[in-house]
């Protein structure tokens, strides 16, 4: 049954049938083919997968990313940025990176924050005089820490999927994603001062507590999603609901940049994104339950020991892999399949499921801009006006860039687990 899975799985993907698409019909196959098992189970499973309290955190994650987005926050934090790191070498670059981190923590999503954000700033750097690969990539590349920088959906679903604490996943992604911001400045500043690339004027102090003064409340939003998880004050779930009534308020009342008649289509963007992925999580739960029932997890398992049960030698093996699955499969479909079978065997090795999670998530973020299915490349190419050739010359420094920060977070656990185990 197990072969049949997934040789109908592979053969979906060879004819281009959507992931989740081809998940259920493999799925459906291979309880056909195995003729014991009624296809009853197919609607069974597929509701069980989804039917989830955790889960609601995610449409309204969503939503209230959306509504932030149409809410003018995007340019209110690009303004911010660039008053505070403008100036410096590549500073349009450097405000690209800096936007998206602020921007991460709104939306949880690496598509919307490279969308946002790409609109404004890649055609400002090109205007500026940036290679058009260079504007392209640094988008590309820091519209990933979407997913890392918490609120983030692919650790919720992470969590959901290994039964990991999401509060604990949320705290153990900001070190990472601070670190990777980081480093890709250091790119961004080597590579414009080799090209010489132009600088911004240096605003006053006065212009950028304006600056400051006009992106508070965009900033203060994952101060309090945070805060209050880990306050006590309400769970990730309620956190979501609350996001969503802070952005309301924000965009309709104090910025008032929301109109009511625009209501419907953000209501519509952000249902249309929530049905995908649930889409996805309705066809992976069916396809994860069918592995289950066959053993895979235990044979993944084996076949892990079976190489070596050093975890050192284990996490590179996974590194490796997860590195090639994210260049050609979504990045939610990866997790529920894969965090299932591969946690318990890193918490079997001794690594901690919260810092496996952020190894697989910073893996896969990487694949949203690696060709040749990374979402980010095509969005930012688009964007820039250059083919999906010319913006991957753009992001060979930043890959070498990202590889060292994995092996970093990989192989130093405290990067991930120091503010978890601070707030305990």
């Amino acid at each position: 049954m197990g072969v049949v899975l997934f040789g109908f799985l592979i053969l979906f993907f060879a004819l281009g049938v959507p992931i989740a698409i081809s998940m259920g019909l493999a799925s459906a196959v291979a309880i056909w083919w195995d003729g014991g098992t009624p296809l009853t189970v197919l609607v069974q499973r597929s509701f069980t997968s989804t039917d989830s309290f955790p889960l609601m955190s995610i449409p309204f994650f969503i939503l209230a990313g959306v509504l932030m987005e149409y809410g003018g926050i995007s340019k209110r934090l690009v303004a911010f940025a660039n008053a505070l790191t403008g100036h410096f070498s590549g500073g349009l670059a450097i405000v690209t990176v800096v936007t998206s981190m602020f921007f991460a923590a709104i939306s949880g999503s690496s598509a919307a924050t490279t969308a946002a954000l790409g609109s404004i700033l890649i055609p400002a750097m090109i205007a500026r005089g940036y290679h058009k690969n260079f504007s392209g990539a640094v988008q590309s590349v820091s519209g990933e820490l979407g997913v890392i920088i918490p609120p983030s959906i692919p650790l919720i679903l992470y969590g959901i999927s290994t039964e990991t604490s999401i509060g604990d996943l949320f705290m153990a992604g900001l070190i990472p994603g601070i670190l990777i911001g980081l480093s890709l400045i250091m790119t961004v500043v080597i590579i414009a001062r080799k090209r010489k690339y132009a600088k911004e004027t240096r605003k006053s102090g006065k212009e950028l507590w304006q600056a400051f003064k006009e992106s508070f409340l965009a900033l203060l939003m994952p101060v309090i999603i945070l805060g209050g998880i880990y306050g006590g004050y309400f769970t990730a779930t309620e956190a979501a609901g609350i996001a969503v009534l802070y952005a309301f308020i924000v965009g309709v009342v104090i910025y008032r940049e929301i109109k009511l008649k625009q209501l419907l289509g953000i209501l519509t963007s952000s249902v249309v994104t929530t049905s995908a992925i649930m889409f996805i999580l309705a066809s992976a739960g069916l396809f994860g339950w069918i592995l289950t029932r066959e053993g895979v997890p235990q044979d993944v398992a084996n076949f892990f020991i079976g190489i070596s049960d050093n975890p050192i030698v284990f996490l590179l093996l996974v590194n490796l892999f997860l590195l090639l699955v994210g260049m050609f499969m979504e990045t939610n479909a990866s997790i529920i399949i894969l965090a299932p079978l591969l946690a318990p065997v890193a918490v079997q090795l001794g690594i901690d499921p919260v810092h496996f999670g952020i190894i697989m998530i910073v893996n896969l973020a990487l694949g949203m801009c690696t060709p040749p299915l990374g979402i980010n490349l095509f969005i930012s190419s688009q964007l820039a006006k250059i083919n999906l050739l010319q913006i991957t010359r753009g992001m060979l420094p930043f890959y070498v860039t990202l590889l060292i920060t994995l092996l970093l977070i990989s192989y130093i656990p405290q990067l991930s687990m120091f503010v978890p185990n601070l707030l305990k």
